[in-house]
């Protein structure tokens, strides 16, 4: 068995609300073990022993899309990556007044395309690291939506692969 965790883009923002008792039971119609939601923000994480991350995503976004009526995307990662995301976060995790964020992505070129705006930003503002699999991205509070890097990973382009967590929302997944 492989712990998983599937981190839904955009749930509970937007209009797209989905309780978390019926976000778990998707999950357990899908014959997922040790089932459990973290947070209301959409993270799943439950334990499979099927093969085939791919086919593994795309069939919970297809079930999602069922059972809530929305087009659905999903970042799935294991729960060792979780871990390793959060042992090399590159910023101090307590700077004081900045928000510590990790931008997981299903697609490398789209981690590629964002970094390229790295010598562009601020650093009294905000700043981004390239990571395996992720962006780290530290942000001055208050700051997030209106930074650069906050409003180009709002793009309607990168919806589809890529989704931000707080780095506290995941080392909650990994307890």
């Amino acid at each position: 068995m492989t712990q998983y965790v599937a981190f839904l883009r955009g749930v509970n923002v937007g209009g797209i609300n989905i309780k978390m008792a019926d976000l778990k039971q998707t999950f357990v119609d899908l014959g997922f073990d040790g089932v459990r939601t973290i947070l209301a923000s959409g993270n799943v994480a439950f334990e499979s022993s099927r093969t085939g991350r791919a086919k593994l995503k795309k069939d919970i976004e297809s079930a999602l899309n069922q059972a809530f009526g929305y087009e659905a995307w999903i970042v799935l990662v294991d729960i060792a990556t979780v871990q390793r995301i959060i042992d090399d976060y590159p910023f101090d995790p307590e700077h004081e007044g900045w928000h510590p964020y990790v931008l997981l992505s299903s697609d490398d070129a789209v981690l590629d395309d964002l970094l390229e705006m790295k010598s562009e930003l601020d650093g009294d503002v905000e700043q981004i690291a390239a990571g395996d699999g992720v962006l780290y991205w530290e942000v001055e509070r208050g700051q997030t939506l209106q930074s650069p890097f906050g409003k180009r990973t709002g793009n309607k382009r990168y919806k589809s692969a890529t989704t931000t967590r707080n780095l506290r929302t995941l080392l909650k997944v990994v307890r």
